[in-house]
């Protein structure tokens, strides 16, 4: 039978461990658990709930928190929401367009049948039998309702790696899901610890993570060009969160600002290094 979803809810999924993960959920300055969710994944659990205190409902917020994430990562991020009207899922990339999908309360899709296909190849899952499962997803099912194809979803992204902590189920609110994980010994709580803190932990895990992996090596035109581009697109991103007062989207710019700037600041650092080496 269908389960009526009355309180907001949401799930961050990163394709990468928690060592990787935590430098750059710090940049979000929101509290958050991180715990390991599969072999080669992490799972941020919000412990605050700004889509209940600002203009912004749950999904916008979500896609925010996602996009920041990713464009400053070699490693996606998969966004799961829900509230009462409705759930869903958004996939962030790089500097890609996100893609989502939509379900109802009752579990009628709505969505494109094309963002399930992009959902599957950026995600490198299976073209036929993963694809199979997620059409299934957008498909008329009279004993489905939102909170089940979230379920369905996290199936299928299981055969990928996917293993959430017990009890994060998609459909319980944000205060059940933080509890769920704060006493494992594994968890990690995300704080914002200022800008000389956060940049002082990204500084020390470039060379890893995860600046490291997505910059090419530093002193190189294209490691610059990459670092410009993330401050000459987080400059306009963040002038127009601002104007519209959107949160999630401010997140997003000042993430890319920072990211940006610290590209260049460590490919700076590096070069005069070198140079004083030769010298």
């Amino acid at each position: 039978m269908p389960t009526e979803v009355t309180a907001p809810g949401a799930l961050l999924l990163c394709r990468a461990g928690p060592h990787s993960v935590a430098p750059a959920a710090h940049l979000l300055r929101e509290p958050m658990l991180l715990a390991r969710a599969g072999d080669e994944w992490s799972v941020l659990v919000p412990e605050g709930t700004p889509w209940q205190h600002g203009e912004e409902p749950v999904d916008r917020v979500l896609t925010g928190w996602a996009t920041a994430l990713a464009v400053g990562a070699p490693w996606p991020v998969l966004a799961l929401w829900w509230d009462a009207d409705r759930a869903g899922c958004l996939l962030a990339t790089g500097f890609r367009r996100p893609v989502a999908y939509v379900w109802l309360a009752p579990g009628t899709a709505a969505g494109e049948d094309e963002a399930m296909r992009t959902f599957a190849a950026r995600l490198g899952l299976d073209p036929v039998l993963d694809m199979q499962a997620l059409e299934r997803l957008t498909r008329p099912d009279a004993e489905a309702d939102a909170r089940s194809r979230l379920l369905g979803l996290l199936a299928v992204l299981a055969r990928a790696g996917v293993s959430l902590p017990p009890g994060l189920t998609p459909g319980e609110p944000a205060d059940r899901l933080s509890a769920a994980v704060r006493g494992r010994p594994d968890v990690r709580q995300i704080a914002w610890r200022g800008w000389r803190e956060t940049v002082r932990a990204e500084l020390d895990a470039v060379e890893g993570t995860p600046l490291g992996h997505w910059l090419p090596r530093t002193g190189s035109p294209r490691a610059r060009a990459l670092a410009s581009a993330q401050v000459a697109a987080g400059l306009p991103l963040t002038a127009w969160a601002l104007r519209r007062r959107s949160p999630g989207w401010l997140v997003a710019g000042a993430l890319l600002l920072a990211h940006g700037a610290l590209g260049l600041v460590y490919d700076a650092g590096r070069g005069r290094a070198r140079s004083t080496a030769q010298g």
